[in-house]
């Protein structure tokens, strides 16, 4: 299980700072809010209590009132409402609310800054339904969910970033796709040294997010390799990687659909297109105020479809090798 699992360990054997501090200097890594870096400083000691967290957050109108929609919104279930923040970080609790605001706040950093090559909102919608499928694969695992959520939704967060300051070699890779790799990172390392998911990894530990948060972005691209790892099965990083198949704008894992039909095979309990419509239904009733003008279920439907042309094992073997 994830508890038995030491993340800070995990990360210092696994990501190479020195390959993070190789960026470029024309990339311009986002900058945190003020009320989020204050806010995760604060939250972090163990002194410090709801009222002077929930007044930082306050110093933020944008922030005060994605907290008060989400902690409302009907994604969580709560039983009941919050009519302030103090009320909103009592329910959620200091974990989760550490969560909520770095997310919230990663994605407004991001977002300001306007990328050339992918379309915000579709970018955000097909994160939070990685998000939200993320969530049920992990209560599947029994493991956290929430963590998984969290991790999933920032677990591209970065692209937006490196695909306009890095322009055209990210168009060469969507405008040849099928000639390259199979996967993104596989491509960024050949061109770059890294990955999007190192450099995402790197950042988020300069701002000291939770360890096993860090994990679930840095190990997003391993596919389905965490589900076969005896130790990290049952966690959110397994979750995550799973969520990580799902389809997006650049066909980040060109056979991800391949392999996630291939994993029904694997794990009895999943089943794509079942997931697919229950994240589709929860997107359209969650009151977090995304559109999703490209359901998930939908884009899965194809390869639902396909599923017969996998039963003589050729297709499984090559998605899974």
């Amino acid at each position: 299980m994830s508890d038995s699992i030491n993340w800070a360990e995990l990360l210092a054997q696994s990501i190479d700072m020195s390959k993070f501090a190789s960026l470029p200097s024309t990339v311009k890594l986002p900058a945190l809010p003020h009320a989020v870096t204050r806010f995760m400083e604060r939250a972090n000691d163990p002194s410090a209590d709801i009222k002077e967290l929930a007044q930082i957050i306050e110093t933020d109108s944008g922030l005060t009132l994605e907290l008060l929609r989400h902690v409302n919104s009907a994604s969580l279930g709560l039983r009941h409402r919050a009519n302030n923040v103090r009320q909103a970080l009592a329910l959620l609790g200091v974990r989760r609310s550490k969560n909520f605001v770095i997310s919230t706040g990663m994605q407004a950093a991001v977002t300001a800054r306007k990328s050339k090559l992918i379309n915000q909102t579709c970018f955000w919608n097909a994160s939070l339904q990685k998000a939200l499928f993320a969530r049920d694969v992990a209560d599947m695992l029994e493991t956290d969910a929430e963590t998984a959520f969290f991790g999933s939704l920032l677990q591209d967060y970065l692209l937006p970033v490196l695909t306009n300051d890095l322009f055209q070699p990210y168009v060469d890779f969507v405008e040849s796709r099928i000639e390259q790799p199979e996967t993104l990172s596989e491509y960024e390392r050949s061109h770059f040294g890294w990955d999007h998911a190192l450099a995402a990894a790197g950042l988020a530990t300069r701002w000291h997010l939770p360890d096993d948060l860090v994990c679930c972005i840095l190990f997003h691209h391993h596919g389905l390799v965490p589900f076969r790892n005896a130790r990290l099965k049952h966690t959110p990083v397994t979750a995550v990687a799973i969520s990580a198949l799902l389809p997006d704008q650049m066909r980040q894992q060109y056979r991800g659909l391949e392999m996630l039909i291939a994993l029904e095979s694997e794990w009895p309990e999943f089943d794509l297109q079942a997931l697919a419509e229950e994240v589709d239904r929860k997107q359209e009733t969650s009151g977090l105020g995304v559109r999703n003008d490209f359901p998930l279920a939908r884009r899965c439907q194809n390869a639902r479809s396909e599923k017969r042309d996998y039963k003589d094992g050729s297709l499984k073997t090559a998605a899974l090798a």
